[in-house]
């Protein structure tokens, strides 16, 4: 029987600099930071959610041979991949904060959609959509 996702796994470039931004910046917390050789499996997860980890996972061996490493790792950088959601309680507030902790920006906060939301990048190019919950409004 399914039970549901555990881990999503999201490529970068160097695991440390991603552990840095994840951890530091965006306040999630080290799940597993395992070793065997050159492999390393590194999960992160909000404290808010602690049933889901995010996977920050280096192409290569042994999962990936150099070349295809070096094409994951261009198309992340690029931003091509599709962009992760952070829910927040206030856009602008989180906004605010993070920019003063160095988060690249891509897209200010804007009001649409009855919320607000934002966008931002991590230091290998995953894109994010930061939106805000929206209140829910009761019927008159």
């Amino acid at each position: 029987m399914t039970q549901g996702v555990n881990v999503v796994g999201l490529y970068v470039h160097d695991q440390d600099e991603a552990l840095a931004f994840y951890a530091e910046k965006l306040g999630f917390l080290i799940h597993t930071d395992v070793r065997n050789g050159d492999y390393r499996w590194l999960t992160v997860q909000h404290p808010n959610q602690p049933s889901f980890q995010l996977g920050l996972c280096k192409p290569g061996p042994p999962v990936h041979d150099a070349a295809t490493a070096q094409t994951l790792q261009e198309i992340v950088a690029k931003g091509a991949m599709p962009p992760l959601v952070l829910l927040v309680d206030d856009c602008r507030a989180a906004y605010e904060r993070l920019s003063k902790c160095g988060v690249e920006f891509t897209q200010e906060p804007v009001d649409r959609y009855g919320t607000v939301d934002a966008g931002f990048r991590d230091p290998s190019g995953n894109g994010w959509k930061m939106i805000e919950v929206a209140v829910k409004q009761e019927p008159q």
